[in-house]
Parts: C-alpha cells; sequence; structure tokens
C-alpha cells in the first residue's frame, strides 16, 4: 500500500506542478458554477432547492476532462522511456497502475470538495434533500473512476497523448450516450441489456438517492476492468523486455 502511495503522491505533484491540476478545478468550477446557478436549467430555473443542475453539468464536464487528464499518464512515459525505470523499482504492474488511478481520482475528489459551497447555499435557500445529493456526489466519484480506469488503459496502448484522449473519448461515447440511445430503439432483451450497459441508466439512479446494488456492481466491474487490462498491457510489455 506505501509503493501506491508514493507512485499517487508524485502523480498529484506532477499535476499541482505543472499547474494542470489547479486549471482543470479553476474550469471545472467555471463550468459547473455558471451551469448550476445562472444559465439553462440553473437553481433558480427550476425553483427548488437541489442540487441536480449541478450533477447534470458535472456529468458532462467531468466526461470530458477526464480522459484530458489521463492521456498522459502512461502514453508519455511510453514515449519517454521512463515507463522502463519506474518497472525496474521494487514494484508490481498493479502497484503502479493503482497508484495513477487514485491520483487521478483524488484530484477530481478535491475538486468535487471546492463544490461543497453550492450544497451549504442551496441549503440555506430552502429544504434540501441531503441523502440525494450525497449519493449524486458518489455517483460523480464512481462514473469519474470508471472513465479514469478507461483512460489509464487507452493511455497504456499508445505513446501518442492525442490518441490516448480520443481513444479514451471513443470508449466513453457509448458509455454515455449510445448504448443509452440503443436502449431507447429496441426492445425486449436486447433493450434490457443495452439498458444495463449505459453509464447514464446507473448514474441516474445513484444521483436520485437510489443506491442499488446492480449499480455499485456495475461501477464496479466497469473500475476493475479498465484496471486489470492496463496490468495485462503493461505485464505484456515487460515480458517482451
Amino acid at each position: 500500500m506505501r509503493q501506491i502511495w508514493v507512485i499517487t503522491k508524485r502523480e498529484l505533484n506532477t499535476f499541482f506542478d505543472s499547474l494542470m491540476a489547479y486549471i482543470m478545478i479553476f474550469v471545472f468550477l467555471g463550468f459547473s458554477g455558471l451551469f448550476t446557478w445562472l444559465y439553462g436549467r440553473d437553481v433558480f430555473f427550476v425553483g427548488q432547492a437541489s442540487m441536480q443542475s449541478f450533477f447534470s453539468v458535472a456529468y458532462w464536464t467531468l466526461f470530458f476532462f477526464i480522459p484530458a487528464l489521463t492521456m498522459r499518464l502512461l502514453a508519455e512515459e511510453n514515449r519517454s522511456g521512463t515507463i522502463e525505470m519506474l518497472i525496474t523499482k521494487p514494484v508490481t504492474d498493479w502497484q503502479v497502475v493503482m497508484g495513477k488511478f487514485l491520483s487521478i481520482v483524488v484530484l477530481i475528489g478535491i475538486s468535487l470538495a471546492f463544490t461543497l459551497p453550492y450544497y451549504i447555499t442551496i441549503w440555506n435557500i430552502g429544504p434540501i434533500d441531503h441523502g440525494a445529493v450525497w449519493t449524486g456526489y458518489l455517483g460523480l466519484l464512481l462514473m469519474s473512476a470508471a472513465y479514469t480506469s478507461i483512460g489509464i488503459f487507452t493511455s497504456s496502448i499508445t505513446n501518442n497523448q492525442i490518441v490516448a484522449f480520443l481513444l479514451a473519448l471513443l470508449i466513453g461515447v457509448f458509455f454515455h450516450i449510445i448504448f443509452d440511445v440503443f436502449a431507447n430503439n429496441m426492445s425486449g432483451f436486447l433493450s434490457q441489456l443495452f439498458d444495463y450497459l449505459s453509464l447514464s441508466t446507473h448514474y441516474d439512479s445513484v444521483t436520485r438517492g437510489v443506491v442499488d446494488s446492480r449499480d455499485i456492481i456495475y461501477f464496479l466491474s466497469l473500475i476493475l476492468m479498465g484496471l486489470v487490462g492496463t496490468e495485462v498491457v503493461l505485464a505484456k510489455r515487460n515480458a517482451t523486455k
């Protein structure tokens, strides 16, 4: 566990030293604040004390931000050759993958923590469903973790950051949009299958305040598939050295 945390801190320091973390937090807060308070279906348009406006915009904002954060994690190390230096140290492939994965999840957690004043302000406006708020934050973290694992996987199979970004975005589009479209245009078993594969189905369920074991299993399965896939890519690369 210590090795994982060392790698996590190393990646976090890299983000903050390069200003990437500050830019991500600033832009995220700017977008989420604009659409939560001032534009579109904002809090005042909805006319009730609810965080649903924020959860809706964060759902889309993080969808684009996460591939941008993960694209360099392994692609840049593959290009520069530093991945070989890293894997020769007394750490396992799994520890490398988990360390990089947690660095993104922690960074997103920090970004979400800065939105807590939204919650406090809306709470002061009127009665709010506290359970739905906290499950909404849980939904954002689970979604972010799922897309982070996909982004790390795409970053591991290429040494080009742009390619890693586009691949992560392409795979994410299926879970974010396309599976939901298929589910709405089909019937019977196929409709149920694509509905289950659609990330929006599970995200919407969690943000409504319903924490179902099927939703948790879905997110954990997606996370595990991405992380295990990344470990397999690293293991194959190590075997050829």
